[in-house]
């Protein structure tokens, strides 16, 4: 009998399987913008091409990786937060989730969530905790609410205060796919004192260029972003009580500026909710 290779592969084996060099991926270009070394030539040359068209964007992932560190260290120490869903993690890079988080709480448990082989296969570098803590990482998609839920029960007490996290991965989930929908459930299904941070990226007619780099991506990469206003990723805090100063350029999400200056605007808007 012809044995099934499928069967007896390694896992990582498998996930190899599923990376698709051909096509450029967000999270490949993501990490390539930030400076790391976790991407493919399709992805540097997709990544450079979206760039003459918005030379500004490294600016915009730096931006939002700075709101994920100022988000989580407001959390943790000033609103007793030690739980977190971090769901569309991507590649790891400095500053992760429960690095920012066991840096001031060392207790603190993060599940990250993500369907994306190649952010699965470094799935190691974010799988290292304080002792006192604890981390896991699920192949699972956004969409899947309740099965995400029920695996990231394995390590977050679930009827305590969880802060979710949703930094640029709404965008991947068409309107016909109920996205705020998506988000309302996993809110429901949080306690009061639960937090959502969320980011998103915005089409506005002062952006022209951010529109024509989301065009280019759609045409010639994976996954499809949908691109929504400032006033539509507002929505996604309806029902909770939105934290100073509400939904705004994620750069102006109480920035770290030494001068008091306000830093230049992005075309990503971010904001932190509270559910009562």
């Amino acid at each position: 009998m012809t044995e099934n290779p499928a069967a007896t592969d390694d896992p990582a084996a498998a996930l190899r399987r599923r990376i698709d060099t051909l096509r450029p991926h967000t999270a490949r270009i993501w990490n390539y913008w930030l400076g790391g070394g976790d991407y493919y030539e399709v992805d540097r040359v997709a990544g450079d091409r979206i760039r003459e068209l918005h030379p500004g964007i490294g600016e915009y992932a730096r931006a939002d990786r700075l709101f994920l560190g100022r988000a989580v260290r407001h959390l943790v120490t000033d609103t007793g937060i030690r739980q977190f869903l971090d769901i569309g993690t991507g590649l790891p890079t400095a500053d992760n989730t429960h690095e920012v988080a066991q840096r001031l709480a060392p207790a603190s448990r993060i599940v990250y969530v993500d369907n994306d082989p190649m952010v699965l296969a470094h799935a190691r570098a974010l799988l290292t905790s304080a002792p006192e803590g604890r981390t896991d990482h699920l192949d699972e998609d956004l969409r899947n609410v309740d099965a995400v839920l029920e695996r990231a029960a394995r390590t977050l007490d679930l009827s305590r205060p969880v802060a979710l996290l949703l930094l640029g991965v709404v965008i991947f989930v068409g309107d016909d796919e109920d996205p705020y929908g998506i988000v309302r459930r996993f809110m429901d299904a949080l306690p009061a004192g639960s937090h959502l941070v969320l980011s998103h990226t915005v089409t506005s007619p002062a952006l022209p260029e951010v529109d024509e780099a989301v065009r280019f991506w759609n045409e010639h990469g994976t996954p499809r972003l949908t691109q929504r206003t400032p006033e539509d990723v507002i929505r996604f805090f309806d029902g909770l009580e939105l934290l100073e100063p509400g939904v705004v350029t994620c750069s102006r999400w109480r920035p770290d500026t030494p001068d008091g200056n306000p830093p230049d605007e992005v075309g990503i808007y971010g904001g932190v909710g509270r559910k009562r």
